[in-house]
């Protein structure tokens, strides 16, 4: 059996990076935070936290951490059944959830901003073929990914599908695209990319050109960047319809090649374990999708 308290400890150290900052979130001393996971690692024979700045959890404290989490989830759920209101005073639960950017940057706060059960978010964000890696990995509860399939442990229900249009300034089409769309002009015209594990620019290329083109890139790891960048005449880049469409009509964005857009498959995955304390998410998490995203193509 774990010492709870010692599990909160080191639950609060990982997400606040720091001894002192755990202390005054449980109300305790700094002192008694670090003897609690003295304690804890000299009973497991093993290190849980790299001490730093900040202080980070080994592979061993992030299990402990999930543990710790999914305990604290399932005492939050019976606390409600119990009929304790959601802001009463029995302390806050965090849940981790892993959620692709251009989600979050489009529809998904909405869901968490429905839901008003007393949860706090920790949100990992990670593109959406890798998302449900998190899950796999059990480092979150749930996850928005493009992953139809149910992750071990885990259910699954689709979600919608985000649709993505390319899209560049005016004076930028005009200067690099003059004849339209060609390989040539993609392999001289910059173009924005997320990081390594986006792939929508490339497979946006694909299916206009039927080529694999290599293509000048600005690595810009932030959806409003892309936005940004895109109004500035940065570059051009592959861009979730929602966040392009004021852009376009008020003139300040064109769409590349119109009849080429890519629709992205999304689904919920949640723990098993979790789902029942989970539900009302779950609910706001469907309900948001169905009004903001396109509906999924039957397979």
């Amino acid at each position: 059996m774990f010492d709870y308290q010692t599990m909160r400890a080191l639950s609060a150290i990982s997400r606040t990076g720091s001894f002192d900052k755990a202390a005054q979130h449980l109300g305790v001393t700094a002192s008694a935070i670090s003897q609690r996971i003295k304690t804890l690692e000299d009973r497991l024979g093993t290190v849980l936290i790299k001490r730093g700045n900040p202080c980070v959890p080994t592979a061993a404290g992030r299990r402990l951490v999930q543990h710790a989490d999914d305990v604290a989830l399932l005492e939050h759920a019976v606390a409600r059944d119990l009929g304790h209101g959601p802001h009463d005073d029995i302390g806050a639960t965090t849940i981790r959830l892993a959620v692709n950017a251009d989600s979050l940057a489009t529809w998904f706060v909405t869901a968490m901003a429905a839901v008003d059960d007393g949860l706090l978010y920790d949100v990992v964000v990670d593109d959406q073929d890798y998302s449900a890696d998190w899950l796999a990995r059990g480092e979150v509860v749930a996850a928005v990914s493009g992953e139809p399939r149910a992750i071990q442990g885990c259910d699954v229900q689709g979600l919608g599908a985000l649709r993505y249009t390319a899209t560049a300034s005016p004076s930028f089409a005009a200067q690099w695209f003059p004849d339209g769309v060609t390989i040539d002009a993609l392999s001289r015209a910059p173009c924005m990319v997320f990081n390594t594990k986006d792939g929508l620019q490339r497979e946006w290329v694909k299916r206009v050109t039927g080529a694999d083109v290599v293509m000048p890139t600005h690595w810009l790891p932030s959806t409003q960047a892309f936005v940004d960048g895109a109004v500035a005449g940065l570059g051009w880049g592959v861009n979730p319809e929602p966040l392009m469409q004021g852009h376009v009509t008020a003139g300040r964005l064109v769409t590349l090649q119109p009849q080429t857009m890519l629709d992205v498959p999304l689904y919920w995955h949640v723990s098993r374990l979790a789902a029942p304390a989970l539900a009302g998410l779950t609910a706001a998490v469907v309900q948001t999708a169905a009004r903001c995203l396109r509906p999924l193509h039957p397979a």
